[in-house]
């Protein structure tokens, strides 16, 4: 309680400090908070989708005990001679056909709007290893016509500063602007890797020899934390993923001094 009354009162004094880390919380069941309208749309489709779910699992226990309540032995000593019903075969195979085609729309829509690329105002690689990733900023050269490039690790236990989370932390987070179009290329060194942020809606899988690509448009600022998905090998669970959004003011001063590095 003290923690959180000091957590309000540094937001209330001075805002432009307070940044939201997007990251899983102990015995968490639903979604973390999203950042994209990808994520948005996900969430929004999985309660439709739990909506039907929920209706359609109360009237199938309503029929299975109805069925077994007026079916049961003592109730009808006399086996009942009907085999077929057209109407009620027409209703149950017509119904389940319609509420598919009701959930493929808004399904259908997002998808594609996963799978589309809108013109990208920054596009970033991003390479998987054994075990650890490489970001590279193509789109920016310094004076010997290098692009940014770094290896991001994660940073052991031993080293972690205070509020430092364990197993996610990294030495060079990937940092990018806010309400701006990006592309992430995708791709693997070595084995099977998989680029995965739960607040932003992404996860795509970074295969050797082949590029894959995901688009982002982060809509706040802040640090979202993320994972590899791919079982990769013995230190599959120690190449953790962050994410920094900030202003494009920031960002700019932050490829300024990458590139004068």
């Amino acid at each position: 309680m003290i923690n959180m009354l000091k957590t309000i009162l540094i937001f209330l004094l001075n805002p432009i400090i307070f940044v939201r880390a997007d990251v899983a919380e102990n015995w968490q069941l639903g979604f973390q908070d999203p950042a994209t309208p990808i994520m948005e749309g996900i969430i929004n489709l999985h309660h439709d989708l739990m909506f039907f779910i929920c209706v359609i699992s109360i009237f199938v226990s309503w029929m299975l005990g109805r069925t077994l309540w007026h079916f049961e032995r003592k109730q009808n000593p006399m086996p009942s001679s009907l085999t077929h019903g057209t109407l009620i075969e027409m209703i149950w195979t017509i119904t389940p056909a319609i509420i598919l085609l009701v959930i493929a729309v808004p399904s259908f829509s997002l998808l594609y709007a996963m799978d589309e690329i809108i013109s990208p105002a920054i596009t970033i690689k991003t390479l998987g290893h054994q075990w650890y990733w490489s970001y590279e900023y193509s789109d920016y050269m310094n004076e010997d016509g290098e692009a940014i490039n770094f290896d991001s690790y994660m940073i052991p236990e031993e080293d972690l500063e205070k509020g430092q989370l364990r197993l996610l932390e990294v030495d060079n987070r990937m940092v990018i602007p806010v309400n701006t179009h990006i592309r992430i290329i995708v791709t693997g060194a070595d084995v099977l890797h998989s680029w995965a942020v739960p607040s932003l809606g992404v996860k795509c899988d970074a295969i050797p020899g082949r590029l894959n690509q995901a688009s982002l448009f982060i809509k706040r600022e802040g640090v979202y934390y993320g994972q590899c998905s791919e079982i990769c090998g013995i230190n599959h669970g120690f190449m953790p993923i962050v994410v920094e959004a900030v202003s494009l003011p920031k960002y700019v001063n932050w490829i300024s001094n990458k590139l004068n590095e």
